[in-house]
C-alpha cells in the first residue's frame, strides 16, 4: 500500500498532464487517510484570468449539499424536534404540490431519500433574499406528483429546498445562518462559502462550459443558480480540506476534530443504512440512504456524493472501514474522466479497492421492442424524444427548458442500444460516461416514466 506522501507526489506528478488531457481548466483534490489531510491542485481559476487554483480555492460542491442538508435535519431529529416517518404536514402546513393526496402524506424520510414522488428539477428564481427558501416552496403548489410517495427513486433537488425551509421554520433562522452556526462553526472550517457574496473573499473558481458539444470550454455566463435552491446545492462553496473535515466528522461517529458533539452516532449510522435500490445508472449509487449515495464496490460499502452546477462539478467517495475519503472539485471540462483516474488511484493504493467499471453498450445489444419505448418525455427542465430512424437505429434527442436552455445549443442526439428489456444505452460515451436510460412501465404495458439521469420523467406523447 502507498503512503499519503507517495499519494501527493503522484497529484504533484500527474494532474497538469490529467487537465490537459481531458480540458479541465482547474481542480483541487483532498485526500483524507488515516486522520490525515493532504491536498494538491492545479490549473486556473478561469481561462479569462489564467489566476492559478491552490489548495485553498474554493469551488462550488453542488448536489454534496444534499448531505449537509440532511444532517442539519438529523441534528433536528437528535433535538426531538423531526420525526423522519412523520407527514412533512406536521412541520410545515405551508407544503403544497399539485396532488393533494400526496402532499399530506410525503414523510421526511422520503424527501431525504428522493422517493417522495413529485418532480424535482425545478429551479423557479425566487430572488437573493433570506425568504428565498421560503418563496421557492410557495413557487411549487402547481409540481406535479410522478408516482405515489415511497414507491420509488427518482432524485428530487425541489425535495431538499423543502427540507432547507423545514429547517428554518424550525430553527428560526435563514438556511445559510443554521448552515453556519450549527456546522461551519462546530467543525472549525475556514474556507467554505455559503453564497457568492461569502465567495468572493477567497480564491473562488469559475465554471466553464462548452459552448458547442465539440468546443472547447469557456467561462460560464453566470457563478451561482438560484438562491431558493440552495439547500439542493445551488451555491454552496469550499475547499477540499473543508470537504473532508466534514468528511471526517461523519467517519468519527459524529464528532468535530475537537471533540464538539455535532450529531449523535445513531444519526450518522442511519443515514448510512439503505433507504431504496437504484436501476444500474452508472455513476449513481447502487442504493440511496439518507442524503449519502451508498455504493457497492466488490462487497465494500463507499459512501458519496457528486455535484453538478454550471460548469463545476464535484466528486465525494467516502470509504468507512479504511478511514479514507477523497474530494475532486473541478471547473470544467471532462470532469468525470478525471474523477476516475484520481479516485480510482487513490482508492486502489490506499485502500487496495478498485474503482468499479461504469456501463458499456454489450458487444451484442439486446433487442428492443421501440415501438414500446418511443415517445417525448417532458419535464420542467427538458423535452426527451426517444425514436427510430429509417435505418432502424434508435436515437434521443434532447430540448433543455428554462435557466439550461440559456446556458448553449441543445446536445447532440444520442444514438442507443438495447442493454436489457427495460433499458437502453448511449453508444458514444459523454464525458467518460455510456448514459443508461430506464423505462418502467404502466398497467397498460407501455413506460409511463422514463429514468433519465436518476430522474423519472412523464411520457408526454407516444
Amino acid at each position: 500500500m502507498a503512503t499519503l506522501s507517495e499519494i501527493e507526489t503522484w497529484l504533484q506528478d500527474r494532474l497538469p498532464a490529467l487537465l490537459a488531457e481531458h480540458q479541465v481548466p482547474g481542480t483541487a483534490v483532498g485526500v483524507l487517510f488515516g486522520g490525515e489531510v493532504i491536498d494538491h491542485a492545479a490549473g486556473v481559476l478561469s481561462k479569462a484570468t489564467g489566476v492559478p487554483v491552490t489548495p485553498d480555492t474554493v469551488f462550488q460542491i453542488g448536489s454534496i449539499t444534499k448531505v449537509w442538508t440532511t444532517t442539519l435535519v438529523m441534528q433536528l431529529v437528535d433535538d426531538g424536534l423531526v420525526d423522519l416517518d412523520t407527514p412533512l404536514r406536521d412541520y410545515l402546513p405551508e407544503f403544497v404540490i399539485g396532488d393533494e393526496t400526496a402532499a399530506a402524506v410525503i414523510t421526511v424520510r422520503q424527501l431525504l431519500s428522493h422517493t417522495s414522488g413529485f418532480e424535482g428539477d425545478i429551479f423557479n428564481e425566487t430572488g437573493k433574499g433570506d425568504d428565498a427558501v421560503e418563496k421557492f416552496v410557495a413557487s411549487i403548489a402547481d409540481v406535479t406528483q410522478l408516482f405515489a410517495p415511497g414507491e420509488m427513486f427518482s432524485y428530487n433537488n425541489a425535495a431538499f429546498a423543502v427540507l432547507g425551509r423545514l429547517i428554518e421554520v424550525l430553527r428560526g433562522k435563514p438556511f445559510d445562518t443554521v448552515l453556519r452556526e450549527h456546522l461551519f462553526t462546530p467543525l472549525g472550517l475556514t474556507h467554505a462559502a455559503t453564497d457568492p457574496y461569502e465567495a468572493i473573499l477567497y480564491r473562488a473558481a469559475v465554471g466553464h462550459i462548452r459552448p458547442a458539444p465539440d468546443a472547447e470550454p469557456v467561462p460560464a455566463p453566470m457563478w451561482a443558480m438560484t438562491r431558493g435552491m440552495a439547500p439542493a446545492g445551488a451555491m454552496l462553496a469550499m475547499r477540499p480540506r473543508d470537504l473532508l473535515a466534514f468528511a471526517k466528522f461523519h467517519l468519527d461517529s459524529g464528532t468535530a476534530a475537537d471533540g464538539t458533539p455535532v450529531l449523535s452516532p445513531a444519526s450518522v449510522k442511519a443515514m448510512q443504512e439503505e433507504q431504496v435500490k437504484l436501476p444500474k445508472l452508472g455513476m449513481m449509487g447502487d442504493s440511496w440512504g439518507l442524503g449519502w449515495e451508498l455504493f457497492d464496490w466488490d462487497g465494500t460499502t463507499v459512501i458519496g456524493h457528486d455535484g453538478g452546477t454550471i460548469g463545476q462539478n464535484a466528486f465525494l467517495r467516502v470509504v468507512p472501514e479504511h478511514g479514507l475519503a477523497v474530494t475532486v472539485l473541478t471547473n470544467g471540462g471532462d470532469t468525470i474522466e478525471l474523477y476516475k483516474t484520481v479516485v480510482g488511484h487513490v482508492v486502489k493504493e490506499l485502500a487496495g479497492l478498485d474503482l468499479p467499471a461504469l456501463p458499456t453498450p454489450p458487444a451484442t445489444p439486446v433487442p428492443i421492442d421501440v415501438d414500446r419505448f418511443a415517445g417525448t418525455y417532458s419535464c420542467e427542465v427538458v423535452d426527451v424524444t426517444v425514436r427510430q430512424d429509417e435505418d432502424g437505429k434508435v436515437w434521443l434527442d434532447q430540448t433543455p427548458k428554462g435557466i439550461f436552455a440559456e446556458l448553449g445549443p441543445a446536445p447532440d442526439p444520442v444514438e442507443l442500444v438495447g442493454r436489457n428489456e427495460e433499458s437502453l444505452i448511449a453508444l458514444k460515451a459523454e464525458n467518460g460516461v455510456h448514459i443508461s436510460y430506464v423505462f418502467v412501465g404502466n398497467e397498460s404495458g407501455g413506460p409511463a416514466l422514463f429514468i433519465h439521469s436518476g430522474r423519472a420523467i412523464r411520457r408526454a406523447s407516444a
